[in-house]
């Protein structure tokens, strides 16, 4: 029985390194995956030109013409109902109308949120959609939840934001029972805000979860949980200080490496084990951060992502859609309708 197709919509156009790494990570990416289709949404004329530099199946790439581009800097929810000929805005309607099954941009954060929620809608039951990356940790890696979407959220969606978090670690990186964790500034239960006292035992009393309490953010990198709960405003500090911090390191190893003879002579020797442990902990491995509970696969990659990222955003729309995550989060608010009738 042959396999079916995954079908992307790609935003050829958003991001620091468009339209060249996004495309040379799709071809790139078709090449690995066979039951991969990218649809390139942007100017046609562009795409063709850059994809003219590649030998590719011709059947599984195609291009949809898409003449208007969102800057970060534009109102998002203004610029998605405006720019209808955005390739963010068309390539969302794709997924929208059920052309493709996902869509992945390095495009506006704010614009990708606006659309996901204006085009392509929530499952019903979701109160808010949260970003999820992985993050590299000591153990592997943890899915933190929310990233960047709900700044200001109630304690209902911290408690929805964990139950998705458990599907997707388990069916898509595949942690049986994946230990979820709260952020909070002490292990104890009486710490934390008002939003983190209220979330707390609701959180205890969910059934289907693994709440192992409070985790303090200095244990993040060092595996304690496979899900980190938190509001997006605390998630994003917590991201950016783990991408920043892991540069400064990584530049100063090099420094340190290449001050004296000896240390060359030295990092001559460790540098292969070096490089497989560095590599580990780079967040581009683990592709983008999807957009859990709208009614389509919606992923957002960084601004400055290169074709390596683009690739593994790709895979991951495949093991996303082939573990039916959002069947699956439907599935477990019905159940969770008719435990409380």
């Amino acid at each position: 029985m042959e396999e079916a197709m995954v079908r992307v919509a790609l935003d050829a156009m958003g991001g620091d390194n468009a339209p060249g790494e996004i495309i040379k990570g799709a071809v790139e990416a078709i090449g690995l995956h066979p039951e991969l289709h990218v649809t390139l949404v942007g100017k046609e004329e562009v795409v063709r030109e850059h994809l003219s530099a590649y030998a590719y199946d011709a059947s599984r790439i195609e291009i949809v013409n898409a003449t208007e581009e969102i800057s970060c800097d534009e109102p998002p929810v203004e610029a998605v109902r405006k720019k209808r000929d955005s390739s963010l805005t068309v390539a969302l309607n794709l997924v929208r109308h059920k052309t493709c099954d996902a869509f992945v941009s390095a495009g506006s954060t704010g614009a990708i949120l606006a659309g996901g929620q204006i085009l392509v809608g929530r499952i019903r039951g979701i109160e808010r959609t949260p970003l999820a990356p992985l993050i590299p940790t000591a153990t592997g890696a943890a899915l933190l939840i929310d990233c960047g979407a709900n700044v200001d959220a109630r304690p209902s969606q911290l408690v929805q934001y964990a139950m998705m978090g458990s599907i997707y670690m388990e069916h898509v990186v595949g942690v049986k029972n994946p230990r979820v964790g709260i952020v909070n500034i002490g292990t104890e239960e009486e710490k934390g805000n008002a939003l983190v006292k209220e979330t707390y035992p609701l959180l205890k009393a969910l059934p289907g979860i693994n709440f192992i309490g409070s985790v303090e953010a200095r244990e993040i990198p060092r595996g304690v949980a496979d899900v980190i709960v938190t509001e997006a405003f605390v998630g994003n500090v917590i991201l950016k200080l783990y991408e920043g911090l892991a540069g400064t390191l990584l530049d100063k190893i090099k420094e340190g490496m290449l001050s004296t003879v000896r240390s060359k002579v030295g990092a001559a020797l460790v540098k292969p084990a070096l490089k497989k442990t560095l590599k580990s902990f780079n967040t581009s491995e683990y592709g983008g951060a999807p957009m859990l509970g709208l009614n389509g696969l919606v992923v957002k990659i960084h601004g400055n992502s290169t074709a390596m990222e683009t690739k593994n955003a790709l895979a991951q729309c495949i093991a996303f859609l082939k573990e039916d995550i959002g069947g699956k989060i439907r599935e477990h608010l019905s159940t969770e309708k008719k435990e409380e009738q």
